[in-house]
């Protein structure tokens, strides 16, 4: 009896999910707007050589701060742009305590970023407007998927207060069910209205989901540089880029061709 019920309850979400399957011509013209471009500055990696490091363009003149929410034990990237650039970072996580690290540039907040104002949460706005409002930051974000409501919910003249945006990517095989597609699709469409993908690094944690022959890393870091920053650019093939290393031990994960191709 239990063994039936259990059959008929897997057989009824079985067919939903099916039906809420998202269209893989969709997904496909998807991936092909988010070829990266190769523009008039050469990547150059901030941070640790493993997690906590990212490929960003050689374009840090004028940048004074950073805005990193996500904190968690690593700061490695923030402490390398305070050390060597001279850049403030402003990092935010209510998961611990404080930065990981002590720095007079290094600025920390116990709580979330979010779409709410309370006790643990701040949205991107109001952090900006309580902090330093400028028109030339860094975004750096990674806080395991909430990356989707925060830019969905941010203003556009709250995002162009960014150069360049470092944002890590969760559940990606979410494109192939039709609410997944909608919310990552739509996100992606706000952010390329004024920032261009200089380069994509699967992160190695999550492993690659693959479906009807489109593969796509759970995980990945998107790096975007502001349009305005951009002076003639073509499509870059340089994957993986010499400046990439795995996040974890874990077998490396390199950027399917379906990406840059």
């Amino acid at each position: 009896m239990i063994k039936n019920t259990i059959h008929s309850i897997l057989k009824f979400f079985s067919k939903k999910l099916v039906s809420m399957e998202s269209n893989i011509e969709e997904v496909t013209s998807f991936i092909k707007n988010l070829k990266p471009i190769k523009g008039n500055f050469e990547l150059m990696r901030i941070g640790s050589k493993f997690d906590g490091g990212y490929l960003i363009p050689n374009d840090l003149e004028g940048i004074k701060t950073c805005f990193s929410p996500g904190t968690s034990d690593n700061c490695s990237f923030e402490l390398d742009l305070a050390k060597n650039y001279g850049i403030k970072s402003y990092m935010c996580d209510w998961s611990v305590e404080n930065s990981p690290v002590n720095h007079k540039n290094l600025i920390f907040t116990k709580k979330y970023l979010g779409i709410i104002n309370n006790s643990k949460y701040q949205t991107l706005e109001t952090w900006i407007k309580n902090t330093v409002p400028n028109n030339d930051s860094i975004l750096q974000m990674d806080i395991e998927g909430w990356e989707y409501s925060v830019i969905l919910s941010a203003k556009e003249e709250i995002l162009l207060n960014f150069r360049i945006l470092i944002i890590e990517f969760h559940d990606l095989d979410m494109l192939f069910t039709r609410i997944g597609f909608n919310t990552i699709n739509s996100t992606f469409e706000k952010l390329l209205e004024n920032f261009r993908i200089v380069h994509i690094h699967p992160n190695n944690c999550c492993g690659v989901y693959e479906y009807k022959g489109i593969e796509i890393p759970k995980v990945m870091e998107f790096t975007f540089l502001n349009k305005n920053r951009i002076g003639p650019y073509k499509k870059t093939v340089d994957f993986p880029h010499e400046l990439d290393s795995p996040n974890t031990k874990l077998p490396n994960i390199d950027l399917p061709k379906i990406w840059f191709k």
